[in-house]
């Protein structure tokens, strides 16, 4: 990958391998002798001593006889068997187990990966892996054996793939020994027709390389983007190899230049630290190119600053900020923030005085061999590093699917395995899969309990319901977003907090309107089979010939009746306004509007220290008993109530209108106007009403505005009984499912 990496192939230790990462692994310097080479069956084979010499740098303590043992195995089985390259076949499982073995992966898995082939094409039974070798190797083997020979003709593609995210989803590691298969396979691909090469290097690049993205597997996905470069642009990727061959023969090198300044830096502020210029992959330099334009010496690679802690990582920054130039756009802090994919490192950039700007990781050395080997250098999540005896043994049923629960599996695959499974059919899964993994950025938003939720950047409300419910996110009724109310459509942020609002209908159905604003496929989905398996419903006109009706009156109700989609109820009159448009026009409606208390049939009477005033309920408040009142005198003897925290109150105050002492009789009932605020459903209307009419309320007149964006807004005008029932009934009417405020009318009600 880099010409500063070591070789792996080279005997004899290397310095500091066991304590740390190396700076850049270099998956392609395997040669032939160096994986052949003679193999006594008496001791360590040659062949295998290189993959040991390997596995030792990352694991010194590791037990050898198992690779020892598989070894033996695989070359037995497979000799005689050729490779269409006309190389012995045993050189496949060879160079996968190398590659692994230098990205840091343990012993067992190293085991599985020698014995991957050996059921799928020898006469080695899974059985006699499992006697040989263990429970654990047992079920790695048969994961990749599963997969099968893959198939690239359109139709078995999908169901290929289906199958090793199914392998995959119990053990990441099934994936890791996959993607170094590809990788080899992708590095002797020229003995194929150039057809089939094309068609294995898009596969490779639609799906395999995004999934080792998704696992963190740095090392693998830079490389197999190298060659499916090389395969699918051929004259790009030329261009591209004469332009760092060009660089490479510049007399002077700005990268190491830098370098060795930062060194300077860091050793002056006493912070211990590795620096090592990374040169960019041939992808990345075709992509600055494209991005920039003329290349100049800095854009051919990055500087990595190296360092023992996390703190020290942001010593280095504050450092490189304050003796160079920072480019402050370009900072990024993934360690404080890690990806989706496990990957820690901070990011910034410097400036030269020649302008040239240069970028820089700082990261520690365990971030690093994350960076790298992602899911890989995570280990055996069945045990841990001071007990290997814990894995799982036979007898405990470790080989069964269902007792497999990985720790350390990304939450995305998680996510993917679940929707996987209710995919309709294989080309669904294809597209969505395709669609899923070219999300490569994700958010955490929190839940109201403390949990949290892992979403693709872009993700909506929607998907937050789906991925917290399921298919039981069906009865979602909207969300508040940090404690607003918030659309279904509402795009989410990283860090948000999302409570979502749910129906108590078993049967409550999902818009057609949400699948606007599904992105991740579980939401899709699962909206996409309800509605497959769910007639339209009837369009007004059907319900007009079958005699039915699409509105319903005030004793439909009251008697909790009415269509089963409520809001095609349309108001008589035109909608209420949220408020007037100024507050001299809501005074004027006031003085116009008001109704006389005595006059009102079962209104609260309100009382006035001024013989001969008529008394007049504001329109603009609907004052009811026990509100606290006040009161203005206006033309011909009137005198209009108010509550006292109208907005026309301090209105009139403000311009020297004297208030007029008024206070209220003995008469309990009043009629009021209520607001609702709710969310569409079917039966909403019923519910209401019949909650409504629980509480002794009489519904005088009521309006339903259309529905608009999920929302609906609803304009009741009733007459209590008693007015202190009034706090009781509001809170009956929030109480109903779907319903989200309930206020007292501001304007004239209906």
């Amino acid at each position: 990958m880099s010409a500063e990496a070591t070789n792996p192939a080279t005997p004899g230790p290397v310095a500091g391998a066991a304590a740390r990462w190396r700076a850049r692994i270099d998956l392609r310097r395997l040669g032939r002798a160096a994986l052949l080479g003679p193999a006594a069956r008496d001791r360590l084979p040659d062949a295998i001593g290189h993959v040991a010499e390997a596995h030792r740098a990352h694991h010194p303590d590791a037990d050898l006889e198992p690779l020892r043992r598989a070894w033996v195995l695989a070359e037995s089985s497979h000799r005689g068997q050729m490779r269409k390259s006309g190389e012995p076949y045993i050189t496949h499982p060879l160079a996968v187990t190398l590659i692994l073995a230098e990205l840091g992966a343990e012993t067992t898995t190293l085991t599985a990966s020698l014995l991957h082939d050996t059921v799928e094409d020898t006469e080695v039974t899974l059985d006699q892996v499992g006697r040989e070798f263990g429970a654990e190797v047992r079920f790695l083997v048969d994961g990749v054996t599963k997969l099968e020979k893959v198939d690239y003709g359109a139709a078995a593609e999908p169901e290929t793939f289906r199958k090793m995210l199914v392998a995959t989803g119990n053990d990441v590691r099934v994936m890791s020994i996959k993607l170094a298969d590809r990788l080899h396979n992708m590095r002797t691909l020229g003995v194929m027709r150039p057809e089939k090469q094309a068609r294995i290097a898009k596969v490779t690049r639609d799906v395999l390389i995004p999934l080792a993205e998704r696992l963190g597997v740095q090392a693998l996905k830079t490389e197999l983007e190298d060659l499916v470069f090389a395969i699918l642009h051929p004259e790009e990727y030329e261009h591209t190899r004469e332009l760092i061959v060009d660089n490479a023969s510049r007399a002077d090198d700005p990268l190491a230049e830098i370098a060795d300044e930062v060194r300077s830096v860091l050793r002056e502020a006493g912070i211990p630290a590795e620096v090592v210029i990374r040169p960019r992959h041939f992808v990345s330099v075709h992509r600055v190119a494209r991005k920039r334009g003329r290349l100049r010496g800095a854009d051919f690679g990055r500087l990595l600053v190296l360092v023992g802690e996390d703190a020290d990582c942001y010593g280095v920054l504050g450092e490189l900020h304050t003796c160079l130039t920072p480019v402050v756009s370009e900072f990024k802090d993934f360690i404080a923030v890690p990806k989706f994919n496990l990957y820690q490192s901070l990011h910034t950039a410097v400036a030269r005085g020649d302008g040239q700007v240069v970028e820089v990781l700082i990261r520690t050395h365990q971030m690093h061999k994350v960076a790298e080997a992602g899911v890989v250098a995570l280990g055996n999540p069945y045990a841990s590093p001071s007990d290997p005896a814990e894995a799982p043994s036979a007898s405990s049923g470790a080989g069964t699917d269902e007792e497999r629960v990985d720790p350390t599996r990304p939450g995305w695959l998680s996510r993917l395995l679940d929707w996987q499974a209710a995919a309709p059919d294989a080309d669904t899964f294809w597209s969505t899969l395709r669609e899923d993994l070219a999300q490569d950025r994700e958010i955490t938003v929190f839940r109201p309990d403390g949990g949290t939720l892992g979403l693709p950047e872009g993700a909506t409300c929607v998907d937050a319901a789906y991925a917290q419910y399921g298919e039981d996110a069906h009865a979602c009724l909207g969300a508040r977003v940090n404690g607003r109310l918030a659309t279904l459509s509402t795009v989410l942020k990283d860090g948000d907090t999302v409570q979502l609002l749910m129906g108590q209908d078993p049967a409550a159905e999902p818009s057609k309107e949400w699948l606007e604003h599904a992105h991740t496929p579980a939401a899709r989905i699962a909206i996409q089979r309800w509605i497959a398996t769910h007639p339209t419903p009837e369009t007004p006109e059907e319900t007009a010939e079958r005699g039915g009706t699409a509105g319903a009156t005030t004793e439909d109700l009251q008697a909790g009746r009415g269509d089963a989609n409520p809001f095609r109820v349309s108001a008589a009159e035109p909608p209420v306004a949220d408020t007037p448009d100024s507050v001299g026009r809501m005074i004027a409606e006031s003085q116009a509007s008001g109704t006389p208390a005595a006059d009102r049939p079962g209104a609260a009477v309100a009382l006035v220290d001024q013989p001969g005033a008529t008394v007049r309920l504001a329109g603009c408040c609907t004052p009811v008993p026990p509100d606290e009142i006040t009161g203005f005198a206006v033309r011909g003897g009137v005198v209009t109530v108010h509550r006292v925290e109208c907005a026309a109150v301090a209105q009139m105050k403000s311009v020297g209108r004297a208030e007029v002492g008024v206070r209220w009789g003995d008469t309990a009932g009043c009629r009021v106007t209520l607001f609702a605020e709710s969310f569409g459903r079917p039966h909403l209307l019923a519910d209401l009403t019949e909650a409504m009419a629980g509480e002794g309320a009489e519904i005088v007149s009521a309006t339903v505005e259309p529905p608009s964006q999920q929302r609906v807004r609803h304009t009741y005008t009733v007459q209590l009984p008693d007015a202190a029932r009034l706090p009781s009934l509001m809170r009956a009417m929030r109480n109903v499912a779907g319903v989200y405020d309930v206020s007292r009318a501001q304007t004239p009600g209906a």
